[in-house]
């Protein structure tokens, strides 16, 4: 494998807070998951990573830095934390960050639709500040460097950065949910595909689960139209992978923390000052998504229903601020606090109060406390990328007693199926589960802890940077395995002057996908004026015969070409016809099978709005390029497995293409008629240009010296690839030019 000069992070926030006071920078450590578990990795990588030498961390310092004081803080930020700062304006951040990011993708990609706000100038700011990440990181990336660009604020930056160094692997990582498409779409049609469209930049794309990856499959080929193969999709210039990494936190550090004598004592500590025999946990940021006000009911419910718990248990509820500046996150903490009060006022005595409310940012050393004192951790967002609070609990559990609460709605849920699973927003579920809990056998309790403390052991977050820097290597090698075929310059110099030096030279090229680009109807897939000019000035050449071979039925081909001296074959090389002269059939083929099959793709063209069957004297072709891409997916290889299954005894080949899929009459392909036509003309230049399974029958049988090319990146026994249409008009412009 190889092995990288640097790793560079991308991320709206640096690891740290940069603050200028009087002429120096003063710095503050950031919290949250994504820079505690990146700490991690990259400290473990300090004591040797086999995937690369270094690392620099890219991303916003925090605040406003003045333009005069800018070189000064990136020069030390660099030196002693590895970091390069980006550089954004009050205005910026309040369009970009408090703007589209937290108004528009953090309410909808967490299924809150009626708080999303789409504003025209929150999505120019938004693309503006992902060009300026792109830059930050052209200017410091190299040829032997990988970048990992991280989550929802900078999913235009991977498209970006192709743009600029499409030489260097990147890969994308989003840390909150990815949207069903019908949540998705909501987004106006312009920005959604641009968002996918930069994101399809990377060349391999991380989730949490397996949920959000099919989602942003699903989106991708509902909105670009591009399908994909077990999480690859074929890009026209390359391969791009979408995968699930499930995020992991740093197990041994909890462990270590919460086994030290000073938090067995300030657990203990914490205990006695409560003095109940049962101690509920709840942490979370200050957040509409996090279900906060739902579980103060479910609890107010459960001290409703079961008396026996008054006095004895209590509910320590943590929140972190969070977003301070927004009015309605104000509101929200205005309701907890209010609802907070209403329980304590209506259940609490002298002595006892049931919910201890704070509403504050806990340290890490004070927080494994809490975890390693309380008998139940309440986690029940409302949706959440992972969670991972929950593995933070379990981790800090040492004795592997205690209870996990966890909402099916958090990423976590998918991995620690062993715990409490609940609805979160049903609010007896959630009090039934708390019953259960505070009367669960201590064996049981740690029968269910074990397996999930080995599971989120074995896949920590060094295990989970590990997998992604690899796959993303994995992929970028696959990636130039293909690239290895492109045509190179070279490669095109040995081809013109073979051209040259050629007496007899063949041109054999495909139609659709090779001289013309796909489009919705076949019939309107016309040639462009400027291919009809090239292959009028090659096809005039004493020397050169031009064939086009395709699967188009006679008349279009002949009513496209026949101002042009070529000659063409139709149907994939059941019809052949000389210049000036009439067709001719190449074998007799039995169509007796028609009767049979049309009908059946008729049923499936009324099934499916948008799609329709074309029939060919030798073949019957069902196209579903204009249908709803998902639907046609699936009735094409249900269609597919019905007719392989109708055809097995009669005299017809059932193939898939691009967006069809086709039943052709048995004998005769354009391999067996491409071999022929090229073993009697007895060239000394051939040159066979395709796109299609079609073409590979061709591909297979020509000769050695022959040049065969393929259009788009895929396996294929063509010796070259070039990436579209418009690369076979420019080299064919080129060979008219030699002529």
């Amino acid at each position: 494998m190889k092995r990288y000069r640097k790793l560079i992070l991308v991320s709206n926030r640096l690891p740290f807070t940069a603050k200028e006071k009087n002429g120096a920078f003063r710095y503050t450590q950031s919290v949250g998951g994504l820079t505690t578990g990146m700490s991690a990795f990259l400290q473990s990588s300090g004591d040797g990573s086999p995937l690369f030498d270094d690392y620099v961390w890219v991303g916003w310092p925090g605040g406003t830095i003045g333009k005069n004081s800018q070189s000064a803080l990136r020069k030390e930020v660099l030196e002693r934390f590895k970091s390069h700062p980006v550089f954004l304006t009050v205005q910026e951040m309040e369009l970009f960050y408090l703007g589209f990011c937290n108004e528009t993708i953090w309410p909808l990609f967490h299924y809150f639709p009626s708080l999303t706000t789409y504003r025209e100038d929150f999505w120019n700011q938004y693309r503006k500040v992902n060009e300026t990440f792109a830059e930050a990181v052209a200017e410091i990336a190299g040829p032997d460097d990988i970048v990992w660009v991280h989550d929802y604020q900078l999913m235009l930056t991977p498209g970006l950065l192709k743009k600029k160094i499409p030489q260097v692997p990147v890969g994308f990582f989003l840390h909150i949910p990815f949207p069903s498409f019908e949540i998705f779409r909501l987004i106006p049609g312009a920005w959604r595909r641009e968002i996918l469209q930069g994101l399809m930049g990377a060349d391999l794309l991380g989730f949490h689960t397996y949920e959000y990856t099919e989602n942003y499959l699903r989106c991708v080929l509902r909105i670009l139209g591009e399908a994909h193969t077990m999480g690859n999709i074929q890009m026209r210039d390359r391969l791009v992978k979408a995968g699930t990494f499930p995020m992991g936190i740093d197990v041994e550090r909890f462990t270590r923390a919460a086994e030290s004598p000073d938090i067995r004592a300030e657990s203990r500590q914490l205990r006695d000052s409560l003095s109940v025999e049962k101690i509920i946990l709840s942490v979370d940021r200050l957040d509409y998504t996090k279900g906060i006000l739902n579980r103060l009911e479910a609890y107010e419910h459960l001290l409703e229903s079961r008396k026996e718990h008054r006095r004895a248990v209590v509910l320590v509820m943590i929140v972190v601020p969070s977003r301070t500046g927004v009015r309605q996150y104000a509101r929200m903490k205005k309701q907890i606090e209010e609802t907070v009060g209403r329980i304590n006022g209506r259940f609490g005595t002298v002595g006892w109060s049931p919910i201890i409310y704070q509403y504050r940012a806990v340290p890490f050393l004070s927080l494994v406390a809490y975890y390693a004192a309380s008998d139940i951790a309440l986690v029940t967002p409302l949706r959440d990328g992972m969670n991972l609070i929950a593995k933070e609990y379990i981790a800090s559990r040492v004795d592997e007693t205690g209870v996990l609460i966890l909402s099916e709605m958090a990423g976590a849920a998918k991995e620690l199926g062993e715990a409490l699973v609940i609805n979160p927003n049903y609010k007896d579920e959630i009090a039934a589960a708390m019953q259960e809990a505070l009367t669960m056998p201590k064996e049981e309790q740690q029968r269910r802890n074990r397996v999930m403390r080995e599971r989120i052991t074995r896949y920590n977050v060094v295990r989970w940077a590990n997998d992604f820097v690899g796959q993303l290597q994995s992929i970028r090698g696959l990636q130039q395995a293909l690239s290895v075929k492109m045509l190179s310059s070279h490669a095109r110099t040995g081809l013109l002057e073979h051209f040259a030096r050629a007496q007899r030279k063949g041109i054999y090229l495909d139609y659709d996908g090779t001289l013309s680009p796909f489009v919705r109807r076949p019939e309107d897939a016309v040639p462009s004026q400027s291919i009809i000019k090239t292959l009028k000035t090659l096809a005039a050449n004493e020397s050169t015969m031009v064939t086009i071979i395709s699967g188009r039925k006679r008349d279009f081909l002949e009513e496209w070409f026949k101002e042009i001296p070529v000659r063409l074959v139709a149907e994939h090389g059941v019809w052949v016809k000389e210049p000036e002269q009439e067709w001719t059939l190449m074998k007799p083929l039995n169509t007796v099978w028609k009767e049979s099959v049309m009908p059946i793709l008729e049923q499936h063209a009324e099934r499916l709005p948008g799609s329709f069957v074309e029939e060919k004297e030798y073949s019957v072709v069902w196209h579903f390029r204009g249908a709803d891409p998902e639907h046609g997916e699936l009735m094409a290889a249900e269609l597919m497995d019905t007719l392989i299954v109708f055809t097995a005894n009669v005299e017809a080949q059932v193939l898939r293409g691009n967006k069809i899929v086709e039943v052709r009459s048995l004998g005769v392909t354009k391999g067996i008629v491409g071999e022929e036509l090229i073993r009697r003309a007895n060239h000394d230049f051939v040159l066979f240009i395709g796109d299609d399974w079609t073409d590979e029958d061709l591909f297979r049988v020509l000769p050695t010296t022959a040049y065969s090319i393929k259009v788009g990146m895929a396996k294929t026994h063509a010796r070259w690839m070039v990436q579209g249409v418009e690369d076979v008009h420019a080299l064919l412009g080129i060979l008219a030019e030699h002529s």
